[in-house]
């Protein structure tokens, strides 16, 4: 263990979210013959969604990151951990400013949007007196050793914001997180056919544009809608004026996502960004195709037309695919997304930059 890497990962919550779900799935699988691995928590451990059995959890139970930056900047002087890993971008800003405090442990931000798209979707945030003068989103990011992008159009996007060297933008897609799971093959009972979403209820992740395409359909189906979010009053008012209450269902949560998607036809996705769909790429896994926008980020790195479900333009070009009646396989499609996003590739991935880092 002596020589192992010691790897910190750092995150706000466990609460149910994509970021989450990736990093405890990494955090569980690397190599422990290599790897010292902890789980930094700044949140409570009672809001815990996902299984950390066998990996080392520090809780902070502190209400907001920046409550958190003392009980962090303690654990770091007191373990010395070779690399630390952090993922959501106010948190990576604040990791970038405390590795001012130490030079010799490599620290490491996961990106994990199209920042220049997700923008026009956000409510501007009211500046302060002092981050008028000082740009701490650029002085916090760009004092990180390396960033992981998500996606091709990610990194793109991110060198355009953030000045600096490409070599320390590293690509490495999220992995495919359960095989045990597989949709069966045959035909909707009823004849109606069952769509579902999964996501945050948010602007950028346009479930509005999704209920606009359903309002014209003509064919019986019904539409289930998982997710919470600052958006939430706004989609269920929309479903009542679209008068689509009988056919729309919304879960907020659920920890059991596969079980979910296996019981559906297609997968929709009305994003206008996307970092990397992890909720699109669990579809695929479990043998669900999926009906995408063509929006920046990681979407169309997971779909390819007609072999796992499609990508489309317009939203007229969305209700054609809708109504299509393509006999999919479960097993190719599964198949197909296994090979490209699986566990092993993924986590060697992760891997390789700590070995990289630390040597």
């Amino acid at each position: 263990m002596d020589n192992n890497i010691k790897v910190f990962f750092v995150l706000p919550t466990l609460f149910a979210g994509g970021a989450e779900r990736v990093i405890t799935f990494v955090a569980k699988h690397l190599d422990k013959k290599k790897f010292d691995v902890t789980l930094v928590v700044i949140g409570f451990e009672k809001d815990t969604k996902y299984d950390v059995s066998g990996v080392s959890v520090i809780y902070l139970e502190k209400p907001r990151v920046l409550s958190g930056v003392k009980g962090i900047i303690r654990l770091l002087a007191k373990h010395r951990p070779q690399v630390v890993v952090s993922s959501i971008s106010h948190l990576n800003i604040i990791m970038g400013l405390i590795s001012k405090l130490f030079p010799k442990i490599k620290f490491i931000g996961r990106h994990a949007t199209i920042t220049n798209v997700a923008k026009k979707y956000k409510k501007p945030r009211k500046k302060s007196f002092i981050s008028s003068f000082i740009k701490f989103d650029q002085i916090g990011i760009k004092s990180l050793d390396y960033i992981i992008c998500q996606s091709t159009d990610m990194k793109d996007d991110f060198l355009k914001i953030y000045n600096i060297d490409e070599n320390r933008v590293k690509i490495i897609h999220n992995p495919v997180t359960q095989v045990d799971v597989l949709k069966q093959k045959g035909k909707s009972i009823n004849s109606i056919k069952k769509f579902i979403t999964v996501g945050r209820m948010t602007k950028v992740k346009g479930q509005a544009r999704l209920l606009d395409v359903l309002s014209r359909l003509t064919i019986p189906f019904e539409f289930t809608i998982i997710g919470d979010g600052r958006n939430k009053e706004d989609i269920l008012n929309k479903i009542e004026e679209l008068q689509l209450n009988d056919k729309v269902t919304h879960i907020e949560h659920s920890d059991d996502i596969f079980s979910h998607l296996i019981k559906h036809d297609m997968f929709l996705q009305g994003s206008y960004s996307e970092g990397f769909p992890n909720a699109l790429l669990e579809s695929c896994t479990v043998g669900v195709p999926v009906i995408a926008f063509n929006a920046p980020g990681g979407t169309k790195e997971i779909v390819t037309n007609g072999v796992n479900g499609y990508l489309v333009e317009t939203e007229d070009e969305f209700l054609k695919k809708l109504q299509e009646t393509k006999d999919w396989d479960p097993k190719e499609i599964s198949k197909y997304v296994n090979k490209k996003f699986n566990k092993e590739k993924i986590i060697g991935d992760f891997e390789q930059l700590f070995i990289d880092a630390t040597t």
